[in-house]
């Protein structure tokens, strides 16, 4: 799973009734209730597009009880071995990575690997482009998990590179993003460029605006309306943009790339 390459399969999930089905929003570091119109309007639009692109489209019902399942991304990680089940770094989204394999199960993705207790990894803390693994150590994804994904991904020669993410980061996803094969856009407060040794990069500030954006192929991307500063890097660097309204997923915590989880690339 190269995530600069074309995005032909991706499993969604429609903001239906838990993702405004809540009592205590703190606890699912919700920031505030989304308006339901709203919500599944711009949701909605980001599966037309996904749709529109070429990619096919593979939307979940919502997993009851549980308001962030509309972020699919973090669920599980699938790689070109199998799909690796991951064990979610917050309590209240504990057994969604059941949820998530038993999708995957029915799409016959094999199973490469788990992690389990007292490891913690969260999908988007893990970027695989050619064959580098990116992976984010933040508050979701703890070291013990990290140990073990790497066992998991090095059986598959991968090149582990750990970010350690300052706490207002939630996932490695917010501060490097995918515009290509070999072609990324990262943080430049965060990083050196030794640390993207072999790539192509972009840097961005990130003082306002993060990089979580979908990469759908070379050099195409859906990115949020508002995040003015990636669409002007990427534009300038000849990158075609898909503008959308994702306001309603911002208030729960999440962005475009978090409401998508890769099962095909191409």
């Amino acid at each position: 799973m190269d995530e600069g390459k074309r995005l032909t399969k991706v499993i969604t999930c429609s903001p239906k009734h838990e993702y405004f089905n809540i009592d205590n929003p703190a606890a699912h570091n919700i920031i505030e209730v989304s308006n339901p119109v709203k919500a599944m309007k711009q949701h909605s639009e980001l599966r037309i597009a996904l749709e529109s692109f070429g990619s096919e489209v593979i939307d979940a019902d919502e997993y009851v009880g549980h308001p962030n399942s509309v972020f699919t991304r973090d669920t599980a990680l699938v790689t070109p071995g199998g799909y690796v089940k991951l064990n979610l770094g917050i309590e209240t989204r504990k057994d969604e990575e059941k949820w998530m394999a038993g999708i995957l199960d029915s799409l016959n993705e094999p199973c490469a690997g788990e992690i389990t207790e007292p490891g913690t990894v969260e999908g988007g803390d893990v970027i695989l482009c050619g064959s580098v693994a990116f992976v984010g150590h933040t508050q979701r994804t703890n070291s013990e998990g990290i140990e073990q994904l790497s066992r998991i991904l090095n059986k598959m020669d991968y090149d582990i590179r750990i970010a350690k993410l300052p706490d207002i980061y939630l996932h490695l996803d917010q501060v490097i993003g995918v515009l290509g094969p070999g072609y990324l856009i990262y943080c430049q407060e965060l990083f050196t460029t030794r640390f993207f040794e072999s790539f192509d990069t972009i840097k961005s500030s990130c003082k306002e605006f993060n990089v979580n954006f979908i990469c759908l192929g070379k050099e195409e991307i859906i990115a949020p309306v508002t995040n003015t500063e990636v669409v002007r890097l990427s534009q300038e660097h000849g990158v075609k943009i898909h503008s959308i309204d994702f306001s309603e997923f911002v208030k729960g915590s999440g962005g475009p790339n978090c409401l998508i989880m890769p099962v095909e690339r191409i």
